[in-house]
């Protein structure tokens, strides 16, 4: 009887995990704003280990705040879904601006250095806090929506926000690292501009759908 017990408590654990695992891979391999910014970065190879680490980390502490009820707080408190959401409109609309400048202004060409790398380091952690915090879908997808499926497993949900928190930790530096074998193609100006363009594209159309999504 306790080895029967003991195989069902792993199966459930595992249950958890893997539910966890895909429940949090499913929300984040949706095309966003946050994601054309590790894709872009990784290949231009700039940061991008501490951006895909700002990324992981911040979405494992909204997985495990929603695990613990957390989320119940931006249903309860609508301005702070408000804050997010008008935030995150003008910081989207800032950025397509910038990109579409960037497309049509500039000659863009791809520069891997380290000192490079290293004067921007500042900006890039902190557009990346940006990109994260002031996305009003993260604390629906990420707190809220997770947070309700990880109350299924009652005292396994702390192995579900495990299993959750894996996804986003393999997703991002999957998408950071090996967005670089798309560097040969970025060596012409050309394509940086096709890239800022359709970036630009993005973050406008998400701004929009923020504002729009909220009437």
């Amino acid at each position: 009887m306790l080895n029967l017990s003991q195989t069902l408590a792993r199966r459930i654990n595992l249950q958890a995990f893997i539910s966890g695992f895909f429940t949090s891979l499913s929300l984040i391999l949706a095309i966003g704003a946050q994601n054309a910014f590790v894709l872009k970065q990784g290949i231009k190879r700039e940061n991008i280990f501490i951006i895909c680490l700002i990324c992981a980390i911040s979405d494992a502490v909204l997985i495990f705040a929603g695990v613990f009820g957390l989320g119940s707080l931006v249903q309860n408190f609508p301005i702070i879904k408000q804050i997010t959401l008008y935030g995150g409109f003008l910081f989207l609309l800032f950025y397509a601006l910038k990109s579409f400048h960037s497309c049509f202004f500039k000659d863009l060409r791809m520069d891997t250095s380290s000192d490079y790398a290293r004067s921007n380091l500042k900006k890039n952690i902190l557009l990346t806090l940006a990109f994260t915090w002031l996305n009003p879908h993260v604390y629906l997808d990420t707190m809220i929506l997770i947070g309700s499926v990880s109350t299924k497993f009652k005292d396994e949900n702390l192995i579900f926000g495990v299993g959750a928190s894996l996804a986003s930790f393999c997703f991002f530096f999957a998408l950071g690292y090996l967005a670089r074998f798309l560097a040969p193609i970025f060596a012409r100006p050309i394509s940086w501009k096709i890239l800022e363009f359709f970036v630009g594209l993005i973050m406008l159309a998400l701004a929009f759908m923020l504002v729009f999504a909220s009437f």
